[in-house]
């Protein structure tokens, strides 16, 4: 950051103070902003970042404080102010149409009332010159998390904003998405734009963040050069002490150990004309191990997740099999009373309806399985009962909340993650397949989630792990296996797996060519 760039403050914010009820989420925030910086805001889920952000871009409005904009106090009532000002956010949880194409989404967003297909044009230009590449005239509804993330950022970047605030902007990104969207931004911090930058991947925070404000409890515990820290400190900054590392022991004789989720030529038909087709998909989890699966976003995981969990039927019953049973025609409660548990990669409006309580959810995913606990006669349900084992995975997941029993929009994003993952742990069940277990969640909370993961396969249970994270997969997983234009390569032991040969396979190279590949590199 030159010293030209970096005289003056663009943003300023004093004893910003938001309040829940009896919950303080932010409590007399000071932070300052300069021109052509990119400055970190760190915290763990609850800390107060996501209503910090709301509030600097005009979603909320704060309780007391005061937000000065290039030195002036300025109130910000709506996004609309705010985009006026210069700012634009990108959000954690999207904010997208499913039935129109992303360049109606990005024209809905913008005033200068130009022809579609301009918009389209200077959307597709943009992307592929910051390295997401985009079709805009591809419906929102038939595209993964990656894609629509891709969106989102360029309908931000498409407004010239002064200040970009990112909530979690690589989640569901490639490393190579990742990297050149840092290129992105770097380029935009030497042209003298601010980056307000949200992340949990703390490395990367490490890598281009010029500052870092760190919040806890809605409070600001400190700041620092992140560059001049390690992962493990700014995690205990975060967290307030050591995070406790994730253990992985290895497992004897698991080709042994019995089949409880079998995967037998999966083949599928592409929906619509964006879906990827999956073609002749094998695979076998056993009882005890925890398999992962890589790949790029839009490579046909979400197709593999609807097909195994039930959302999509098959009509060869034998093409899933559940503990021994074929399940390819039946549907999610199906499956679920065989004893197989399912964590969708979008939380929220997926795995939880938006508008209904963390209980009444709970209740909606599990009102078949635990029938005699939760409904008694006549249907009446045992709200008590619901609202007990609500609170009991709150308790045990370490769900950060503003009331005792929320709606699932009131949760910061990690925290419905926490909960969602908690609630299927709990039933114990004897498959678990999670999609993106910890996107978008703190340090502490993933390495919590990540030891849960391994304890419920070592327990007996078979664990599927579809993740873009492969610092995570090499983490949890006994073996790594590669989704790729809709075909699963064979799972690969995590003894002889490396970053390099799971990274070459991920971009469509064939497994002995990878092999040969990753020796040379």
């Amino acid at each position: 950051m030159s010293e030209e760039l970096a005289t003056g403050n663009l943003l300023e914010v004093r004893g910003l103070t938001k309040i829940f009820g009896s919950l303080t989420a932010c409590d007399h925030i000071d932070l300052t902003i300069a021109r052509g910086e990119i400055h970190a805001l760190l915290g763990e889920n609850g800390a107060g970042k996501s209503t910090l952000v709301k509030m600097l871009f005009g979603s909320l409005e704060p309780h007391s404080g005061e937000i000065l904009w290039q030195g002036q106090p300025v109130r910000i009532q709506n996004p609309g102010v705010a985009k006026k000002l210069g700012i634009g956010m990108v959000f954690q949880h999207f904010s997208l149409f499913e039935a129109l194409t992303a360049a109606e989404n990005i024209a809905l967003s913008l005033d200068d009332g130009s022809p579609i297909n301009q918009i389209a044009a200077k959307a597709r230009a943009l992307s592929y010159s910051y390295g997401l590449p985009l079709d805009p005239d591809s419906l929102v509804g038939d595209l993964s998390v990656g894609e629509r993330q891709r969106i989102e950022i360029i309908r931000c970047l498409l407004q010239l904003p002064q200040l970009i605030i990112l909530d979690e902007p690589t989640s569901v990104l490639t490393p190579q998405e990742a990297d050149k969207l840092f290129e992105t931004l770097e380029r935009l911090r030497a042209e003298g734009k601010s980056i307000l930058y949200i992340s949990h991947r703390l490395e990367e925070v490490k890598r281009i963040c010029d500052r870092a404000t760190v919040l806890r409890h809605g409070k600001v515990v400190g700041h620092c050069n992140p560059r001049e820290e390690t992962a493990s400190s700014l995690a205990r900054m975060m967290v307030g002490s050591e995070v406790k590392a994730v253990v992985r022991a290895p497992v004897e004789g698991i080709e042994k150990a019995a089949p409880l989720l079998e995967i037998r030529s999966l083949t599928r038909k592409p929906a619509t004309p964006f879906s990827i087709p999956l073609k002749n998909i094998g695979l076998t989890v056993r009882a005890g191990e925890v398999i992962g699966i890589a790949g790029v976003a839009g490579n046909g995981q979400g197709e593999f997740f609807e097909a195994v969990s039930g959302e999509v039927q098959q009509q060869d019953a034998a093409s899933v099999r559940i503990r021994g049973k074929d399940a390819g025609r039946l549907d999610i409660t199906g499956r679920r009373l065989l004893g197989a548990a399912f964590v969708p990669e979008e939380r929220l409006g997926h795995g939880a309806a938006p508008r209904m309580k963390l209980s009444e959810n709970l209740l909606l995913s599990r009102h078949a399985t635990d029938g005699k606990a939760f409904v008694g006669t006549g249907g009446m349900v045992k709200a008590n009962a619901v609202y007990s084992a609500a609170q009991r995975i709150i308790e045990v997941m370490d769900v950060r909340k503003s009331a005792p029993d929320p709606e699932a929009a009131a949760l910061s994003g990690g925290n419905l993650q926490k909960f969602i993952v908690g609630r299927e742990l709990d039933r114990r069940p004897a498959v678990m397949v999670v999609n993106q277990p910890t996107w978008g969640v703190d340090a502490g909370a993933a390495a919590h989630i990540r030891q849960a993961l391994i304890e419920l396969a070592r327990s007996g249970s078979a664990v599927l792990v579809i993740s873009q994270d492969l610092d995570e997969l090499f983490e949890i997983s006994d073996a790594i296996a590669v989704m790729h234009n809709g075909e699963l390569s064979k799972p690969l032991p995590i003894a002889e797996a490396t970053f390099e040969k799971i990274g070459l396979l991920m971009g469509g190279a064939e497994p002995c060519h990878a092999e040969h590949a990753a020796e040379v590199v």
